[in-house]
């Protein structure tokens, strides 16, 4: 066995050390040295704002500090969040240029000092405070994790950020039991979809679901009972269940708070780990947010009391990155690959995207046309028109001038799912 790992490791070397000189060909994966210093591929974001802000530039290729892994990247995961850090809607937001992206997975290329417990050509997928979107990152080895054999890298890519979640959610906030209920919006996205295959771990678990109805032909099979986003979900579900539901995931915000807290029986719990409803154009609009901000109905903790019901949020990016909870995280992690070994959870895929692609990939979130998660896949090829007419590949990754008459700096219709 360890003959084999140091043969593995050996070729592995071999293979990166090839496709570091290859020289790219246009839109197409690689790194390549500029003078002395090791380049790679990577999306950035030059400044808040609206999909003209992105740009796929070349950036010095990192090197692993004390305590992290550099991973050769082959596939990236993209989030409703990520739609979010673009406008700068987010609290604190970073300072610009900067790299998205906060999973990916691909094969660990080389160990800082004091890593243990990895090898040079392991499959893995890890969690990256930004940065993410390149062909090389590095990050702390206490947020990466091995990868099945049997799992793809986009189906890697696709894991961590959803099944984490959905899993902290049901299990660690609310104590999903057998026998309960449970509501969840956007039913036919990365969250959504984990959170229904992790129901159905449960026995007896009622799930009920909204989403576009040009949805539910793909995803009926998932939920107990589905309804279409913009009707009166509420009646719909008092009328199959007149107590309500045990718990509420809440990843639209808005006037769905109160909704939700309505609909929690005695003991209930409301969980908001997102807030979609406030990203309603392109760009950040502080009209549509301040419209958003006072549909959130406002909390009176004696009420709660009165009603025994429970008000809670998650966000998994905190949990880890600014609140130092990785060990349990990392529980919750082997947890999930023991169910995906089983053949209990799976990541749906919606769509494989060419960093090059990132614009058309990111409207496609806006606009709620994902089943599943979209992936950003780094060595593939973009299609010519979108290569050309979309996201342009810049050696110095300068912004380019806004225009007036400029489609893309107009807000869009607000989106539909």
């Amino acid at each position: 066995m360890a003959k084999e790992g140091v043969e593995k490791a050996e070729e592995t070397e071999q293979m990166i050390e090839k496709e570091a000189v290859k020289e790219p060909a246009e839109g197409g994966g690689g790194s390549h040295r500029l003078g002395d210093a090791q380049e790679m591929r990577a999306v950035v974001l030059a400044g808040f704002g609206g999909l003209n802000k992105l740009r796929v530039t070349r950036k010095a290729m990192p090197e692993p500090q004390d305590g992290e892994l550099k991973i050769r990247v082959k596939a990236c995961g993209l989030n409703f969040i990520d739609l979010m850090v673009r406008q700068g809607n987010i609290d604190n937001p970073p300072k610009t240029p900067l790299v998205p992206g906060f999973e990916c997975s691909g094969i660990v290329e080389a160990l800082g000092d004091s890593v243990k417990g990895f090898e040079i050509g392991d499959r893995v997928m890890a969690f990256v405070n930004y940065n993410a979107w390149a062909e090389v990152v590095c990050t702390p080895a206490e947020f990466v994790y091995k990868v099945p054999d049997d799992m793809s890298f986009s189906e890697a890519a696709a894991f961590p950020v959803n099944f984490v979640t959905a899993y902290m959610m049901l299990f660690e906030v609310a104590n999903l039991r057998e026998g309960m209920s449970v509501l969840v919006h956007s039913a036919g996205g990365g969250v959504g979809q984990a959170v229904a295959q992790l129901c159905s771990t449960v026995p007896n678990v009622t799930v009920f679901g909204t989403a576009s109805t040009f949805k539910h032909e793909a995803i009926k099979d998932s939920v107990t009972h589905l309804f279409d986003r913009n009707a009166d979900y509420v009646q719909e579900v008092k009328r199959i269940s007149a107590e309500g539901v045990d718990i509420v995931l809440d990843c639209l915000c808005g006037d769905n708070t109160g909704k939700g807290l309505s609909l929690l029986k005695p003991l209930g719990t409301y969980i908001l780990y997102g807030s979609s409803n406030m990203v309603t154009g392109e760009t950040k609009s502080f009209f549509s947010f301040a419209k958003s901000w006072w549909q959130v109905e406002k909390v009176n903790p004696i009420k709660l009391y009165e009603e025994n019901k429970v008000i809670a949020g998650f966000s998994l990016l905190n949990l880890l990155f600014k609140q130092g909870r990785a060990g349990l995280i990392r529980g919750v992690v082997d947890k999930l690959i023991g169910l995906y070994n089983q053949k209990k959870v799976k990541p749906v895929v919606d769509s494989l995207w060419a960093l090059e692609e990132v614009k058309e990939a990111m409207q496609r979130i806006h606009d709620r046309g994902n089943i599943g998660k979209l992936i950003l896949d780094v060595e593939k090829t973009p299609t010519p028109l979108m290569a050309n007419d979309s996201t342009e590949t810049s050696e110095a990754g300068e912004e380019e001038e806004d225009h007036e008459g400029d489609s893309e700096n107009k807000e869009r219709t607000p989106f539909i799912q």
